[in-house]
């Protein structure tokens, strides 16, 4: 009844008939080798760490993301995280199944809210997203990351998001060796990394993250 009160249009091309069409699904650009080791940028030739990542101490022993952030996935994600059109996860879903190998891991987990945009939204995009690669996988999902508020990442340089994140999350528990950690967005990897910081305390010896969307410098 709702769809037919309010047609979905596609929140790319606004043609009508589904959130995101079928072409503009296929034509979201996917990441492909090759690429950095370790942070997942692409890169002219394999290599183990890149100028994105070199000379950094990163908690995660890998990051890879399906898609590169250009306009078409960000109108996506904005859709998705902002406007709560919930379909979309299958989309962002199928993506990341299709563009990664699944991971040789122990459990899923997923960055959390923050708290105030949390109960704002309603929906977390990142828990839809772990919880359905999870099942994919057939691996359990777990939520031991606790996030305490700090300023908005949006607007901040690279040095000052990583500062902005430094200690905000910890996790509950005793985790198993090899986890995977869930996010919608890799922009910095400062997000992911102090959230795998917080996990390798928890007990993880290997923290592998996976992101539907990348900005690719």
């Amino acid at each position: 009844m709702l769809d037919l009160l309010l047609p979905q249009r596609c929140v790319v091309c606004g043609l009508g008939g589904a959130q995101l069409c079928a072409a503009c699904l296929a034509r979201l650009p996917r990441i492909e080798p090759p690429l950095c080791g370790r942070c997942g940028t692409p890169t002219a030739w394999p290599v183990r760490r890149c100028r994105e990542c070199a000379g950094r101490r990163l908690a995660f022993a890998s990051a890879r993301a399906a898609v590169y952030y250009d306009d078409a996935v960000r109108a996506v994600v904005a859709a998705w995280k902002e406007r709560a059109l919930r379909r979309l996860a299958a989309a962002a879903v199928s993506v990341v199944i299709e563009a990664l190998e699944p991971p040789r891991a122990d459990v899923v987990t997923f960055v959390p809210p923050d708290p105030d945009r949390g109960l704002t939204r309603g929906h977390h995009p990142p828990r839809q997203l772990a919880e359905a690669l999870a099942r994919h996988w057939q691996l359990p999902l777990a939520a031991p990351l606790r996030r305490r508020a700090a300023k908005r990442q949006r607007g901040l340089s690279r040095a000052e998001r990583r500062r902005n994140v430094a200690g905000v999350f910890d996790a509950k528990g005793t985790l198993p060796s090899s986890v995977v950690l869930v996010d919608d967005v890799f922009t910095s990897g400062a997000t992911a990394n102090a959230a795998a910081s917080a996990l390798r305390k928890a007990g993880a010896r290997r923290v592998e993250v996976v992101t539907f969307a990348r900005v690719v410098r």
